[in-house]
C-alpha cells in the first residue's frame, strides 16, 4: 500500500487487509450512501477489525472511485479528493493539529478508473458540537466555567490551524468533535478535512472559519460568540482591527 502507520501494519495484516485489493473488495455496509459527483462516487463504511489480544476498534473506511478535485498544481487532469485529505491528516498530524488518527491510504488506477480508499480509526467516546449536549445550556455546557472551557478549546484549536495557514474552510460545529476527559477538561478533535486550504492571506483563512463557526453556532447569543471572539483574538478590549473584524463578521451574520 501507498502508505500505513506503523502501529497499525500487523493489525490489517491480522485481518487479512494488507493489500489495497482486499481492502477495496471488503464486503461492508455504508456509514454513508456514496456520492455521485465530481465525475465519480466517494462512500463510507464503518468497520471493526480485531485485535490479536483480542477485542475490536471501529475503523471508518472511505472508498472513492474518480472522484477528483482541480488543483492549481494539475488544473486539468485533477487529483483524487481522497489524496488531498491524506495530505491534509499528515500535515495536521506534523503540526499537532487534533484531527484523526491515519491509519492507511492508498491510490491507484484499475480498468480504466482512479480509485483511492483512507481508513482512520474511529473517534471512540467524541461527538460532535453540534449535538445537543454541546448547545449552551446543554448537560457538558451547563455553567458559565463550562462555557469559558470549551470557548478556550475552539479558539486553541481554530490557532493552531491558523498557525500554520491552514483554513478548514467547513469549520462547522457537526465538524468538530468532543471528549470530556475522565481528569476533567475537553480533547477536541476536527474532522471533514477535504476542503482544507493552505492561505497565503491570515486575514482571509481567520474570517472564513470564524464565520463559518459563528454563523452555525445557533444555541450561541451575540454575546456568547462576541466572548469567544474576544478570546480567539486574545483581547479582553478589542482592538481597532478586531473591532473592525467583528463588525464585518456581524454584518456577514445578517
Amino acid at each position: 500500500m501507498h502508505y500505513i502507520a506503523e502501529k497499525w501494519r500487523d493489525i490489517l495484516a491480522f485481518n487479512n487487509l494488507d493489500s489495497h485489493e482486499k481492502i477495496w473488495a471488503l464486503q461492508a455496509d455504508w456509514f454513508e450512501e456514496p456520492n455521485h459527483r465530481r465525475g465519480g462516487w466517494s462512500g463510507v463504511s464503518r468497520i471493526e477489525l480485531k485485535l490479536p489480544e483480542g477485542g475490536v476498534v471501529g475503523v471508518f473506511l472511505k472508498r472513492q472511485e474518480d472522484h477528483i478535485t482541480r488543483t492549481f498544481g494539475s488544473p486539468i487532469k485533477g487529483i483524487l479528493t481522497f489524496a488531498r485529505e491524506f495530505e491534509v491528516i499528515r500535515a495536521f498530524n506534523k503540526h499537532k493539529v487534533p484531527s484523526l488518527d491515519l491509519m492507511a491510504f492508498d491510490q491507484w488506477e484499475e480498468s480504466g478508473h482512479r480509485r483511492a480508499f483512507i481508513m482512520t480509526e474511529e473517534l471512540a467516546g467524541y461527538i460532535p458540537l453540534s449535538s445537543d449536549e454541546y448547545r449552551i445550556g446543554g448537560k457538558f455546557v451547563a455553567s458559565t466555567e463550562s462555557k469559558t472551557q470549551l470557548f478556550l478549546k475552539i479558539a486553541e484549536l481554530m490557532d493552531m490551524m491558523h498557525r500554520h495557514d491552514f483554513q478548514h474552510g467547513c469549520f462547522y460545529p457537526k465538524h468538530i468533535f468532543a471528549k470530556q476527559l475522565p481528569e476533567g477538561g475537553i480533547d477536541l478533535r476536527v474532522i471533514d478535512l477535504e476542503k482544507v486550504k493552505k492561505r497565503i492571506c491570515k486575514e482571509r483563512l481567520v474570517f472564513r472559519d470564524l464565520d463559518t463557526l459563528l454563523r452555525h453556532s445557533s444555541s450561541w447569543s451575540v454575546d456568547d460568540k462576541l466572548a469567544f471572539f474576544k478570546i480567539y483574538q486574545g483581547e479582553d478590549e478589542l482592538k481597532a482591527a478586531s473591532k473592525k473584524l467583528w463588525k464585518k463578521l456581524c454584518n456577514r451574520k445578517k
